[in-house]
């Protein structure tokens, strides 16, 4: 279950309905899926096929279309990252970047974690939104924010996109931004 961490207060906020509201005034989109359908062979696998990637995508089929037609989106796509992964290190640089979007920025993790750092309102300023599986996010486009991995360095997610072309960020800089 996700929970946020208010840096400039440390304040933690914990509880799925606690964390949907928080985000909700944030204009933070959260959702949980249920992360027991995933077949339980893939909820610790972090290095997948290409078949074991659809299996993951068809699993969660009726959750990924509801969102998208909610929401406008057009496309999906799985990303998997670990310390296996080729290139990690340059990957996790680009996304380790302050950024924004011209689309809102989802990501439905199904295993592993990680953190979405975003800027909130000016009374709450940054936060960290330490994501697990089942959590749903969609940061709105236009609002600062990255994502790194937790020390595990392990993360399954399922990415939807307005633009077909994918993900595209555009750096954000904000001398009050501190990264740790």
């Amino acid at each position: 279950m996700a929970q946020i961490r208010i840096r400039n207060t440390n304040e933690l906020i914990t509880g799925e309905e606690n964390v949907r509201s928080f985000l909700t005034v944030q204009g933070v989109l959260y959702e949980h899926w249920d992360r027991n359908k995933l077949d339980e062979a893939l909820r610790e696998k972090f290095v997948l096929t290409d078949e074991e990637k659809q299996v993951i995508l068809h699993t969660y089929e009726e959750e990924i279309r509801d969102l998208a037609a909610r929401r406008g989106y057009q496309t999906w796509d799985l990303i998997s990252l670990s310390d296996a992964t080729p290139n990690i290190e340059e990957l996790l640089k680009k996304f380790e970047q302050l950024h924004t979007h011209t689309e809102d920025e989802v990501r439905a993790i199904t295993a592993g974690n990680g953190i979405f750092i975003i800027k909130g309102s000016d009374d709450i300023g940054y936060m960290d939104v330490i994501l697990e599986a089942g959590d749903v996010i969609s940061v709105p486009e236009s609002k600062p924010h990255y994502f790194t991995l937790m020390e595990n360095r392990q993360i399954v997610a399922v990415r939807l996109f307005i633009e077909t072309e994918g993900w595209i960020a555009h750096p954000f800089e904000d001398n009050a931004f501190q990264k740790a």
